[in-house]
């Protein structure tokens, strides 16, 4: 049995798709999926079609897209129910009128916080474009409640943690810059190096895409490698930006074999 793991699919379900027949993954393997599968990328729908029937062997892990995604379809559930809609959760029509009454009332009242609403205009796209009812906006949201911000297992020799951005062994070394653990799992970047990791262990995560030669994960499009000599951790961020490649051709989906580090690319 063999443990593979991916990261950052934004949406890319043909490009997952054609990973997995590239590894060969069977029943007696594990998928690991670190985080980010909605958002960016025009097969969202699919995506999430897929996780809500997914194999027993994949593992799903929650990334902040899809955090914050679950975010929205809660606050459009308090419009409902606030304002008596009685929205039809299987018809299109009724998701339109729910999203154009949440984003009337965003515009009357300019709280700041709620300026970010649908931040990437997949909520816009999946009612207007997609057709994607509220009903199957609400199921995913709750599959993403339950999913775990981070999944530990052992590889060559190693405690491994599969995580969407990093992870802490020591939660006293984030108080006061993350409000918890599971914030530090969702959106630590530079961090996760810094102060991240696990004595003797692995950490796999992506987020931060290494097509982007502003952050210090740059590698054009490659797995990152790390390794904290202190700590003796290693650390892979493996979100190669697949989303990206329209606009960064080097842009990849990368998948992590742990079981001997072999790095598969697409």
């Amino acid at each position: 049995m063999a443990t593979y793991v991916i990261s950052d699919i934004h949406g890319c379900f043909y490009e997952l798709q054609t990973m997995l027949d590239r590894i060969g993954l069977t029943e007696k393997d594990r998928l690991i999926l670190a985080g980010d599968y909605i958002d960016r990328g025009s097969q969202s729908p699919e995506v999430m079609r897929w996780l809500l029937t997914r194999p027993a062997n994949v593992v799903p892990i929650k990334g902040n897209h899809d955090a914050e995604f679950a975010e929205y379809v809660r606050l459009m559930q308090q419009v409902d129910l606030k304002n008596d809609l009685k929205t039809d959760p299987d018809s299109s029509e009724d998701a339109k009128l729910l999203l154009d009454c949440v984003l009337y009332l965003i515009k009357r009242q300019s709280a700041a916080w709620l300026l970010y609403f649908d931040y990437y205009g997949t909520v816009s796209d999946l009612i207007g474009h997609k057709k994607v009812t509220f009903g199957e906006m609400c199921r995913w949201a709750d599959m993403i409640d339950e999913l775990p911000y981070h999944e530990h297992f052992r590889a060559r020799g190693r405690e491994c943690v599969a995580v969407h951005a990093g992870y802490c062994e020591d939660e006293t070394l984030i108080r006061g810059k993350y409000g918890s653990l599971n914030e530090f799992c969702l959106y630590a970047r530079d961090d996760a190096l810094e102060i991240g990791g696990i004595e003797g262990g692995m950490i796999i995560a992506g987020h931060t895409p290494t097509i982007s030669n502003e952050t210090r994960f740059y590698t054009g499009g490659r797995v990152f490698c790390h390794h904290d000599t202190d700590k003796d951790c290693i650390f892979y961020d493996i979100d190669c930006g697949c989303v990206f490649r329209s606009v960064y051709p080097s842009g990849t989906m990368a998948c992590l074999r742990a079981d001997d580090e072999e790095i598969f690319y697409l």
